[in-house]
């Protein structure tokens, strides 16, 4: 199956010039879904993941089930405002804008491994700032998985020094 066949582009979406990466129709599909999350597991099942974090809202979809498979803890990075507790902040730019990301500040331990999820790496900024968070509360970044990875915006050289992996580039 070619996953890249289900994912529908949306034109000028969120803005004029955008083309936007529909994974819903992926996600409606289970064959494509059960084939998306086995893939990316399949990197990571010997690695002694500890946490798996999952970048709000669409990496919440899969950090969630891999971290069920991998049998370890799930960590939301939410938007700032939209975790209970005491958090921690980090700003980044995206590709039209700029944003933060807040964890709660005792969700990772020193020294656990950490598995960062998201649907997608456009610039890198949201993924770096996911790696800032784990490496402020003192957790090792295992790896970084994609669903897509849109390469033509070179996100990938800002994350570098850490294992990516991306199921589809564009």
């Amino acid at each position: 199956m070619n996953l890249e066949t289900i994912i529908r582009d949306v034109p000028d979406f969120p803005k004029k010039g955008i083309i936007f990466k529909d994974i819903t129709t992926l996600l409606q599909d289970g064959e494509a879904f059960r084939l998306a999350l086995n893939q990316m597991l399949k990197k990571y099942l010997d690695a002694r993941i500890d946490k798996v974090l999952g970048i709000e809202a669409r990496g919440f979809i899969f950090a969630g089930v891999l971290a069920y498979k991998l049998g370890c803890g799930f960590v939301p990075v939410r938007k700032p405002g939209k975790l209970p507790f005491r958090t921690i902040r980090e700003e980044y730019t995206l590709e039209y804008g700029s944003s933060a990301l807040e964890i709660h500040e005792d969700s990772i331990k020193p020294g656990e491994k950490v598995l960062i999820v998201d649907d997608l790496l456009a610039t890198g900024g949201t993924a770096l700032a996911a790696v800032l968070l784990v490496e402020k509360l003192g957790g090792e970044v295992a790896g970084i998985a994609f669903l897509i990875e849109l390469g033509f915006l070179k996100g990938r050289d800002k994350i570098a020094k850490y294992p990516v992996s991306s199921l589809i580039t564009y």
